[in-house]
């Protein structure tokens, strides 16, 4: 038996050696790195491409950017799903990695190629022939295809990466794992202030042709360094998606609809032998009537379904119970989503604004999104390295925000965001009128740019605060089997908010542009009036603080809360031991930090 074990290790250790191992890190790490800095990179500025370049109005371009946002924000979701079911990782990354160069490739030709945008405007007779269909639809297709390899890349480049080094007969594993989790999230990091900041600056000084094709570039060599180390890679097979879980509960419960909603006795119920949940909670009721046995000819020796489409298990039911019970604080969160998806509109402010720093150096107007990744760095990092482990020092016990708390602050403070976006649009637009600027959008107002300063750093706040929260929330509520749920739910959040943003700021134009009125979004800054859309937005952030609280008392308790509760009630706890679990805590949380998208 020994000689087994200790020829079984040897094979080990010689399949390790030839797949997989920190060789494979740069390679990975790369990929993920280039395609952020490349994709991120296209985003600050592209209002002003649509603006300039296709004549297309400022209402309509954003609403162009939230459906990009939106798409590139649950394709993630679905390359998971595809990832996990069917295709595998390694394939996912690939084909992401291949559309989003070819997304990037069609956008850097309609700047090479002058018939695939609208003619230069005409300046004596001032008038602007619009973009044809065919001319749009290539530019859409270009989106279409960079929000796709999002939807590969991004879920998967992370967990790839740690299948390559998860080797559990290496005594060093956890050390290897540890340093991959470092390196890649610093490299993520990197590459979205390298986007917000070099790429922005290129685009601004040398033009879109350059601009585009510096990210075309990058997202060419991300897809060959991914390809080039292909043998190298450890490539799983694929398992069963907890998304098709979900269906077949929803489908078994529907065709079982009719039963009644206990059976006769326990041993009907369907559940794992080494679940330790035998019995299905009581609340939703109605998804118990998937795992009813109804014929025992419906299982096999070993206690399982034969058709997973007929009889689920207790774990399933319950797995899908949890998700529908944090719907209601996950749509409470929407509201400071659509908050930041207005990033569009700082930037064209920013555009009118004195952006000097010094006598020679402009900032450009799109890289002022580096102060809300800086706000939110720097703070995780100060509350995790420092306030909580001083403050647990201190008291000599864990001392903790709750996560509802932390959510709870954070959209009080993207409500404070808008109220300051408000007030600062206020006093633009009325230097530009007191200065003569009224009819002249591309004036520069005498007033500096750093006044945006704080409503980005607000942002950043709150993101660290509330974005966090929500997924250490959602990590903490869920059961293990379903980490994937958990990232995929704050990804489709966004998606949906930026659809909700589209809509409104649809409905704000056409109730606001009766009357011969141009509407307060208009393509003339100094014509609209941003300031009262921003406040719009703070009044609906304002009424979603009392809907959250709403949804917090209906949802209870919480994982951390119920921690805290047990914590408190024993006496015998080592200061030395609850220092160390809020250091692990600490970590946990800036791991989930440097996993959110910016």
């Amino acid at each position: 038996m020994g000689e087994q074990m200790e020829e079984l290790n040897q094979e080990t250790q010689v399949s390790s050696r030839k797949k997989g191992g920190l060789v494979t890190m740069p390679f990975i790490i790369a990929n993920e790195a280039f395609e952020k800095v490349a994709s991120y990179g296209l985003v600050p500025n592209m209002i002003f491409y649509l603006m300039t370049d296709y004549k297309i109005s400022v209402a309509k371009g954003t609403n162009i950017l939230f459906l990009w946002t939106a798409a590139s924000n649950f394709a993630p979701v679905l390359g998971a799903f595809l990832s996990d079911s069917y295709l595998g990782r390694f394939l996912t990354i690939g084909l992401g990695s291949c559309f989003s160069f070819l997304g990037m490739l069609l956008l850097w030709i309609t700047t090479m190629v002058p018939h695939l945008k609208p003619p230069i405007c005409n300046q004596f007779t001032e008038t602007c022939k619009q973009a044809t269909h065919s001319q749009f639809a290539f530019l859409i297709f270009a989106f279409v295809f960079i929000s796709l390899g999002s939807g590969g890349v991004r879920p998967c480049s992370l967990a790839f990466g740690a299948e390559q080094i998860d080797d559990k007969h290496n005594p060093k594993n956890e050390r290897a794992l540890e340093s991959f989790f470092g390196w890649y999230y610093a490299a993520g990091a990197i590459a979205v202030l390298i986007a917000f900041t070099g790429i922005v600056y290129i685009q601004e000084h040398a033009g879109w042709k350059v601009g585009f094709g510096v990210p075309l570039i990058l997202m060419f060599l991300s897809t060959l360094l991914f390809f080039v180390a292909s043998s190298l890679y450890v490539k799983m097979k694929v398992k069963k998606s907890l998304f098709t879980s979900f269906l077949q509960v929803i489908v078994v419960a529907y065709k079982n609809r009719k039963l009644p909603s206990r059976p006769p006795n326990s041993d009907s119920w369907q559940y794992h032998k080494d679940s330790p949940e035998s019995l299905p909670t009581k609340k939703l009721r109605f998804l118990n009537k998937a795992c009813i046995v109804q014929n025992p000819k419906d299982l096999t020796s070993d206690g399982v379904a034969l058709d997973p489409w007929s009889l689920c298990t207790v774990e399933q039911i319950e797995e899908l119970k949890a998700l529908i019970r944090v719907i209601p604080l996950w749509s409470s969160g929407l509201m400071m989503s659509i908050n930041v998806a207005q990033s569009s509109f700082p930037v064209i402010q920013a555009s009118t604004m004195d952006r000097h720093m010094g006598s020679s150096f402009q900032i450009p107007a799109g890289s002022f999104a580096f102060f809300t990744i800086a706000v939110l760095a720097l703070w995780v990092i100060l509350y995790d390295r420092v306030i909580i482990p001083l403050a647990t020092k201190i008291r000599g016990k864990q001392v903790h925000l709750g996560v509802k708390l932390r959510m709870g602050i954070g959209l009080v403070i993207s409500t404070m965001a808008m109220v300051v976006s408000a007030i600062v649009e206020h006093a633009r637009r009325k230097k530009a009128i007191e200065q003569g600027l009224y009819n002249n959008p591309q004036a520069v107002v005498a007033m500096s740019a750093m006044w945006l300063v704080p409503q980005y750093c607000l942002h950043g706040l709150a993101e660290a605060f509330s974005a966090i929260g929500q997924n250490e929330f959602y990590y903490s509520e869920f059961p293990k089997s379903m980490s994937s749920v958990a990232a995929s739910l704050f990804l489709l959040g966004m998606a949906v908010a930026n659809l909700l943003a589209s809509f409104i700021l649809n409905t704000v134009q056409r109730l606001t542009r009766g009357g011969g009125k141009e509407g307060w979004i208009t393509t003339n800054i100094n014509h609209g009036r941003y300031d009262s859309y921003y406040w719009v937005l703070a009044v609906m952030s304002f009424v979603n603080l009392f809907y959250f609280l709403a949804c917090s008392w209906a949802y209870g308790p919480c994982a951390d809360e119920m921690v805290k509760e047990e914590a408190t009630s024993s006496s015998s706890k080592d200061p030395n031991e609850e220092l160390q679990r809020a250091r692990s805590v600490a970590d946990e949380r800036q791991n989930l930090f440097s996993s959110l998208p910016s």
